[in-house]
């Protein structure tokens, strides 16, 4: 059976809470539907020890400050996933977890989303399934020799998986270093730490807090048509968090460029010297999931969907939300999606009305 509604989500992490949100507020016939079986987002697949860049206050959706977590400044991915499912209960936002979309395509005068549990007619749809579930792996020759274990950020949970082993994390962005730092303080890994330039710390006093500030400045600079201050790329690339700082000030975080290709034991350096490896971690980050849409055909030669804002070129029914800058100023992070969310929703509304 087909079931009739303005507007259905896509996804419901933090980008479709904030987005049913605004839905709610602005009274529309809406669901959200979520792959995953409970709430919570990618959060909920995080690393043990990963916690947020910026305090609860700074970390909020529209509507509702994130508490504080006890004995931190900086909560926790639990914390996070605590919030999200009080987020979604609070609001009564209709999410149906577990419900993976297959495919969203054009009927008539609708959108047709078809999921493995039923099948949607909407006026609208708002696509807001992140990135975590589409993991990017290099093509590093060697890398099909390789014997010993393989696995991406998604896939990282805790140093003591590690115990005793020798460990090349590749990747010089936050996760990199933050999971080069968790093993390396671990004390019984042995890490390598690969990444493609050296490490740009950002000052140890900035954090999201910052980050959110100087992108906002950068982007009221651009609207106004003033010079471009660079923004949060002008500063660094890494957050200095209290364990990637105290790895690095103990001299943990021992950086080399990248290697050149993976052999069957390990890796082989640009001078063609060889290091034994029983782990490669690879925090190379994610591409947009996006093959629901592609019935609609709209993504280009490099896979985005051209966008005005968060509404697509080739199909104003259709909205983008939470993918990253493309998509609306810090769209991929918790205190940036709401006002992003709050502008697609003006337009979905007025679009319907």
């Amino acid at each position: 059976m087909t079931q009739h509604v303005d507007v259905v989500v896509v996804g419901g992490g933090q980008a479709g809470l904030a987005a049913g949100y605004h839905l709610r507020r602005q009274g529309l016939d809406f669901t959200i539907l979520d792959a995953d079986p409970a709430p919570g987002g990618s959060w909920q697949h995080m690393w043990d020890s990963l916690h947020l860049f910026s305090p609860a206050d700074h970390s909020s959706l529209p509507g509702r400050l994130m508490p504080t977590q006890p004995g931190e400044v900086y909560p926790d991915a639990g914390h996070v996933v605590e919030y999200l499912a009080d987020y979604e209960k609070r609001y009564d936002l209709p999410v149906q977890h577990g419900t993976c979309v297959d495919a969203v395509r054009r009927d008539g005068g609708r959108l047709l989303v078809e999921a493995d549990s039923g099948r949607w007619r909407a006026r609208a749809v708002v696509s807001a399934t992140g990135t975590w579930s589409r993991p990017f792996l290099p093509a590093v020759p060697g890398r099909d020799d390789f014997t010993g274990r393989q696995l991406h950020t998604v896939s990282y949970r805790r140093p003591a998986d590690f115990a005793g082993q020798y460990v090349v994390v590749v990747g010089g962005g936050n996760s990199g270093a933050q999971i080069a730092a968790d093993l390396a303080l671990y004390g019984d890994v042995t890490v390598t730490w690969v990444t493609q330039r050296p490490p740009r710390f950002l000052p140890d006093d900035v954090d999201g807090r910052v980050l959110f500030d100087v992108a906002t400045a950068r982007r009221r600079a651009l609207e106004e048509g003033r010079s471009d201050t660079g923004g949060v790329a002008s500063l660094g690339d890494i957050v200095a968090v209290p364990p990637v700082r105290a790895a690095r000030d103990a001299g943990l975080l021992r950086v080399r460029p990248m290697f050149s290709r993976l052999t069957a034991t390990g890796i082989q350096w640009p001078d063609d010297s060889r290091s034994d490896a029983d782990a490669i971690i690879w925090c190379t980050g994610f591409r947009p999931a996006l093959s629901h849409l592609a019935p609609l055909g709209l993504r280009g030669s490099r896979g985005h969907v051209a966008t005005a804002g968060t509404q697509a070129v080739g199909e104003p029914r259709l909205h983008l939300l939470g993918y990253g800058d493309w998509t609306g100023l810090a769209s991929a992070t918790l205190v940036g999606v709401g006002r992003t969310a709050r502008e697609a929703v003006r337009q979905v509304t007025g679009l319907l009305r």
